[in-house]
């Protein structure tokens, strides 16, 4: 911080900042101005580093666009800094995430609720719409063959989880029926964008004074695809049943929100992307969720994970499954 002019003196005010499950962050002052620091977990992944730099690069180029984020500061892929692992500092968001608490403002008002999901989409549907190669994120995925892609590549993750001899395999779900179904309908055609990939009332920042999103968090995930998975993944989680609170919490819990059907209505009017096929992306997105915190459970019986937090998300597992084939009947 000292060669990058950030301040003097000690950093006073250190403090965790809670909520995420893995990666590490640490919220501090220097010299009156306030840092967030983020770096992978204590004991670091073999991609960890990578995904941080992946972070801080999305985050610069946002920079340049109107999608709503914590800024970056600074960003150090020096792994000798911090005993092995990159990290970067941005700015603190002024704001709350709807899945722990509602401010006595949002409890109180329906209406406002109401708005905050649309704040929600609207924030989804401008970063849909951005140009990740005017921004400089030619280089973060590759669009060609996504969706062709997604459907073998979650397979073949789900398999992966034989390698724990505890876990007797899946239990999820008409796994092979789903797959076979979203093989058959899937779009012909679609449209590369920046896709958070983890987008739900949980992974962003509300203000504490309107409905407004503040700021889109946790880009762990992100890469170049198709945005409209992203709407899709927020329709796969949105008042599923039995869901843990990861998903939108207290928002969920206090009830008066927009339905689906009211949420692809608003993407529509944001975007110019065509939501005819919305149905498919989130049948997508129950399948991919689900086979991802089915690893969550394999790892848990395994012994790598807490036991409460793998049957917990196993049961999610099964309601994500569940909401698909629903979706696949035209329900």
């Amino acid at each position: 911080m000292d060669t990058q002019g950030l301040g003097s003196g000690p950093l006073v005010s250190v403090e965790p900042v809670t909520g995420g499950t893995q990666n590490v962050m640490v919220r501090f002052e220097r010299e009156g101005r306030g840092y967030i620091l983020r770096r992978g977990p204590r004991h670091l992944r073999p991609r960890s580093n990578d995904v941080i730099r992946r972070e801080f690069t999305i985050l610069d180029a946002l920079a340049k666009t109107d999608v709503p984020h914590a800024g970056l500061i600074a960003a150090c892929g020096d792994k000798s800094v911090l005993g092995g692992a990159v990290f970067y500092l941005m700015e603190p968001v002024a704001g709350f995430n709807a899945g722990v608490e509602l401010p006595d403002l949002h409890a109180s008002d329906a209406a406002i609720r109401r708005q905050m999901c649309f704040s929600l989409i609207d924030a989804q549907a401008r970063l849909g719409a951005v140009d990740h190669i005017a921004v400089g994120l030619g280089d973060l995925g590759k669009p060609d063959g996504f969706l062709e892609r997604q459907v073998p590549r979650w397979l073949a993750e789900l398999d992966s989880y034989s390698a724990f001899t505890e876990y007797p395999g899946p239990a999820i779900g008409p796994v092979a029926e789903v797959a076979r179904w979203l093989d058959e309908h899937r779009p012909t055609s679609s449209s590369p964008g920046v896709l958070h990939g983890d987008f739900h009332a949980s992974n962003v920042m509300f203000s504490r004074t309107g409905p407004d999103v503040v700021a889109v968090v946790d880009w762990e995930m992100c890469t170049i695809g198709d945005p409209l998975l992203d709407l899709g993944w927020l329709l796969a989680t949105w008042q599923l049943p039995g869901a843990p609170n990861e998903f939108a919490g207290e928002l969920t819990k206090m009830g008066g929100l927009p339905t689906a059907r009211e949420l692809v209505a608003r993407y529509g009017e944001q975007s110019d992307r065509d939501v005819a096929a919305i149905d498919w992306y989130t049948v997508l997105a129950c399948f991919k969720l689900g086979i991802v915190l089915e690893g969550t459970y394999a790892r848990a019986l395994a012994g790598k994970a807490p036991m409460s937090l793998g049957e917990r998300l196993h049961m999610t597992t099964l309601r994500l499954f569940e909401r698909a084939q629903s979706l696949m009947s035209g329900e």
